[in-house]
C-alpha cells in the first residue's frame, strides 16, 4: 500500500511539475485570460450577495505608460530588475521585524505577486507559500523581466474588481494606461499595498505623501531610461 501510494504520489507531483512548467511557457507570449484572484473575486462576490463586474482590458508594453512601470518598480520593489524572485535582504528585514511583534511585513517581489495573483488563491499557508515560490522560479527562468513586469501591470487589483493598468486609468482617471501622466502613475503605484482601501484618483494624506516619494524614488532610478537594460540586468543568483 506504501509503495502504490508513493508511486501514485510520484506520479503526481511529476504531472503537476510538468503541467506548471507548460502553462508558464504558453503564458511568456499568450496573454492570461485572468487570474485565479479574479475567480477569488467573483465567488467573494457570490457569497456576500453582492454582484461585482470585473473590469480588464488587457495591453502589451507598448501601450503601457513607462511612467507606471517605472513608477510601479519605484515602490513596490526597487531590486526587481537585479534578483531571481526573492528579494534575500527585504526578507531578511522583515522576519527581523516580525520577530518584535506589532504589524507583520511581507517582502514578496513583483515577481511573487505575479504568481501569487496569477496561478494561486490568497492566504498565508505554508503550502501556498511553497507553490509560490515553486512558481515564482519558473518565471523567473522562463520568462524576461520585462515580460513578469507585463503581466504584473495587466493582472494587479486597484479597486475592487478593477484588474490591470488599462481598467485601472479608465477608473480612476478617465485615460488609457498609455496616456497616464507621471504624478497619475505615481498615485496608482502608491495605493498597490492596500488597493481596495486607498484611492489613487481620492487619495488620502498619507497616500499623497506616498505618492511623492515614488516621483522622487522614479527620479533617482533614472525615469523611463531605466527600462531600456530590465531585461539584461540580472545578476548571478550565487551574487545575491
Amino acid at each position: 500500500m506504501l509503495r502504490l501510494f508513493l508511486r501514485r504520489f510520484t506520479k503526481a507531483v511529476l504531472w503537476f511539475a510538468g503541467g506548471s512548467v507548460l502553462l508558464v511557457l504558453i503564458f511568456r507570449v499568450v496573454p492570461p485570460p485572468g487570474t485565479t484572484l479574479m475567480v477569488e473575486r467573483k465567488i467573494e462576490s457570490w457569497f456576500d450577495g453582492e454582484p461585482i463586474d470585473l473590469q480588464r482590458t488587457w495591453k502589451p508594453w507598448d501601450e503601457i505608460s513607462d511612467d507606471l512601470k517605472v513608477a510601479v518598480i519605484a515602490g513596490e520593489d526597487q531590486k526587481f530588475p537585479e534578483h531571481w524572485g526573492f528579494d534575500l535582504g527585504a526578507i531578511r528585514a522583515a522576519l527581523a521585524h516580525n520577530e518584535l511583534g506589532g504589524s507583520v511585513r511581507g517582502a514578496s517581489t513583483l515577481s511573487q505577486q505575479v504568481s501569487k495573483n496569477l496561478f494561486l488563491w490568497s492566504g498565508r499557508s505554508w503550502l501556498r507559500k511553497g507553490l509560490e515560490a515553486w512558481f515564482t522560479g519558473l518565471i523567473e527562468v522562463f520568462w524576461p523581466k520585462q515580460r513578469i513586469l507585463e503581466v504584473y501591470l495587466n493582472s494587479v487589483e486597484w479597486d475592487d474588481g478593477v484588474f490591470g493598468a488599462e481598467a485601472a486609468a479608465r477608473h480612476h482617471f478617465g485615460v488609457s494606461a498609455k496616456s497616464l501622466s507621471r504624478q497619475q502613475a505615481s498615485y496608482l503605484a502608491a495605493v498597490l499595498p492596500n488597493p481596495r482601501v486607498w484611492s489613487a484618483s481620492h487619495p488620502t494624506n498619507y497616500v499623497a505623501r506616498r505618492a511623492g516619494w515614488i516621483r522622487q524614488q522614479m527620479s533617482q532610478l533614472g525615469g523611463d531610461s531605466y527600462l531600456l537594460g530590465l531585461n539584461d540586468s540580472r545578476r548571478a543568483p550565487w551574487a545575491q
